[in-house]
């Protein structure tokens, strides 16, 4: 009977035994699912907004031909990029390359980056020459190997897409049909039979946050096929683009170059999306132009010089602390309101139209602006400025007063919804108590373009005000 019992409790403690731990496995599996679904849905929810870093592509190949080799693939280096230009490789192949060595220096839709070596190893093969233009997202650019007595065996590598090119001609038996240009019919036989095979096209038919996605799980998307309204012998004829101009033509075919076709689509979709309005005052600058005077004839020994911009940028940064509303994005459904005041302010380059970002400049003196301002234009013009340098802020500048532009209507850079537009300085006879009765002052005009969906007529107005009393008393900036 004590034996029963004794087995009998054994058995219960077993079944108890096994009851919890399953339930423990069980409430662990449903937690760590929980927090997957949750930081996937963070991603979703995020992404379109904050651009997280570039992140590099690697593809590790053990059971092939060649020994183990770590392909790198063209990285997404900003947001909107989806091709790039190889400007310089800054290794040769057979160097030595230690993690965060600049590798090559690389031009995006926005500027000139470097591309830092991904890991440790030797660089064993260049698959992309300097000086490439529009190189696709997810190319393979280069393999990198671990010893360097691999680096001979990569000599004549190839891209697996483009060693499977020759084969294709092999395929059909008869070349002649290839040759008669009069015989078409026998073409479109075979595409039935090779668009799923069409791999060695490199285009990828994928949006630009798929792209994104696929790269952050290392997930190729190379070998989609083609519409069958773009066969890849398509591809052939966008080599030969930039035809000759016979001499003496009337005009001359500029290419587009990524940078511009990136400000051609965000401009388009401004002016598309935004319902823009413009309202338009005119300053009394007097007090500003002889406090700015009195500023630079102080710093000189220290070499600062201020500009009446540095001065509007502190302006446009006061007026949107007192107006909020005007430091606010549309996020189709909320209406996202910033607590610092970051300004891009516009910067002319040969490429293009580029907006570096003061950050924070409603906390800082026009002293900072100022250097701020000098160093971010000198990197934009060099190409040189970084991702986080000129993509966000929350708030716009345009200056064209320098050209002498008595007043113009900027378009909004979303999703911000406004942006100032600045005008040359004129002189007016305004009234005095002088003997004259009269006196001679300086005014600028201030056009501002607002969201509608965001910024109403009467807040734009508003801010106008404000943006007036800091502008004709501009001491009152510090209070």
């Amino acid at each position: 009977m004590l034996r029963s019992v004794v087995v009998r409790s054994e058995l219960v403690k077993g079944t108890l035994r096994k009851a919890v731990r399953a339930n423990l496995v069980r409430n662990l599996s449903v937690v760590i699912t929980k927090r997957k679904n949750h930081h996937r849905s963070l991603l979703r929810e995020h992404r379109p907004l904050e651009w997280q870093g570039p992140s590099v592509s690697l593809a590790r190949r053990y059971a092939t031909d060649y020994p183990a080799h770590t392909r790198v693939l063209l990285p997404a280096l900003s947001p909107t990029m989806e091709l790039g230009t190889i400007i310089s490789w800054e290794k040769k192949e057979g160097d030595r390359l230690n993690e965060g060595d600049l590798l090559a220096e690389i031009e995006t839709d926005k500027a000139t980056m470097g591309f830092e070596t991904p890991e440790e190893g030797f660089l064993a093969k260049i698959l992309v020459a300097a000086g490439t233009k529009d190189v696709p997202i997810g190319k393979l650019v280069c393999v990198i190997v671990e010893n360097q007595a691999d680096v001979a065996a990569f000599k004549d590598f190839k891209d697996d897409a483009a060693a499977a090119a020759p084969a294709k001609p092999a395929a059909p038996p008869a070349p002649a049909p290839a040759v008669a240009a009069p015989t078409p019919p026998p073409a479109p036989a075979p595409p039935t039979v090779p668009p799923p095979s069409s791999a060695p096209s490199d285009r990828v038919y994928a949006s630009p946050m798929a792209k994104r996605l696929a790269e952050q799980r290392n997930i190729r998307l190379q070998g989609t096929a083609p519409p069958p309204g773009a066969p890849a012998a398509a591809k052939a004829p966008s080599a030969p683009m930039p035809a000759n101009v016979p001499s003496g033509a009337p005009y001359v075919d500029i290419p587009v170059t990524g940078m511009r076709g990136t400000i051609a689509k965000r401009l388009l979709q401004s002016k598309q999306t935004i319902p823009h309005y413009y309202l338009s005052i005119e300053c009394n600058v007097d007090k500003l132009l002889k406090l700015r005077a009195r500023f630079n004839k102080k710093l000189e020994k220290e070499k600062v010089k201020l500009s009446v911009n540095d001065f509007i940028v502190k302006a446009v940064a006061m007026a949107s602390k007192k107006v909020p509303e005007a430091n606010s994005a549309w996020m189709d459904s909320v209406i996202r309101q910033y607590s610092s005041v970051d300004v891009s302010v516009a910067v002319s380059t040969d490429r293009g139209l580029l907006t570096p970002i003061v950050f924070g400049a409603d906390s800082k003196g026009v002293i900072d602006i100022s250097k701020i301002v000098k160093g971010l234009a000198a990197k934009a013009r060099e190409g040189k400025l970084q991702p986080q340098e000129f993509q966000g802020g929350t708030i716009s500048v345009s200056n064209l007063g320098m050209f002498g532009v008595d007043n113009f209507c900027a378009i909004v850079n979303p999703p911000q919804s406004c942006i100032l537009a600045v005008g040359t300085t004129q002189k007016r006879l305004i009234a005095d108590e002088s003997e004259k009765g009269f006196r001679q002052a300086e005014f600028m005009t201030f056009t501002i373009s607002c969201d509608h969906r965001v910024v109403d007529g009467a807040v734009g107005a508003q801010w106008l005000k404000w943006l007036r009393s800091f502008i004709e008393d501009p001491e009152t900036m510090i209070l």
